[in-house]
């Protein structure tokens, strides 16, 4: 495998996922602890291409997904999303497909934390909706809007804003050394 390429496809894994202040999209719904091995199944994490990833994303519990998701679509899930192993693969395989962002009523800590590090958007909210509904999130708001019901969350702070749309925390810290560098 090329090095440079096999670099870019770790370091560049969040660049696409540039979120606005808000998104709309279509619903995919999940239910409780869905866990990292239903993401991704294991025997796909030969690979960190999220593309890759993505092909494969929830194929053992929801045939078909990975073909029927669109760019832009949101999951919309219970509580514990992200539980079980600490990979990176799950978040990267959501980014794969296209997902925009991921609203939980919870998360396991390490899937939010691996998420953000990504840049994947992920919101804490208990939200009633359906498969196919559509969902309006505003970031800077802190508001979940599905079939006219709204639903409030804590608003992303414009730090947590930034690093999403910088592509996670590798690329923004790339970024920030790049401008100090500059400066020297």
């Amino acid at each position: 495998m090329n090095c440079d390429r096999c670099k870019k496809k770790f370091t560049d894994i969040g660049k696409k996922m540039k979120i606005q202040k808000k998104i709309r999209g279509r619903v995919w719904k999940f239910g409780d602890d869905v866990d990292t091995d239903q993401i991704i199944p294991a025997q796909y994490l030969v690979t960190g291409d999220p593309k890759e990833l993505g092909e494969h994303a929830f194929e053992n519990v929801r045939p078909g997904f990975a073909r029927k998701v669109k760019e832009g679509d949101v999951i919309v899930a219970g509580k514990n999303f992200g539980c079980g192993s600490s990979r990176e693969h799950a978040p990267r395989a959501l980014i794969g497909t296209g997902i925009s962002c991921v609203i939980a009523k919870s998360f396991a800590r390490i899937f939010y934390r691996n998420s953000i590090n990504i840049g994947l958007p992920v919101v804490e909210c208990d939200v009633e909706a359906e498969d196919g509904d559509e969902v309006e999130v505003d970031f800077e708001k802190g508001i979940v809007e599905v079939n006219g019901k709204r639903y409030s969350f804590p608003s992303l702070p414009s730090f947590l804003l930034n690093l999403i749309n910088s592509g996670g925390l590798v690329s923004y810290v790339k970024s920030k050394l790049s401008k100090l560098e500059k400066r020297c």
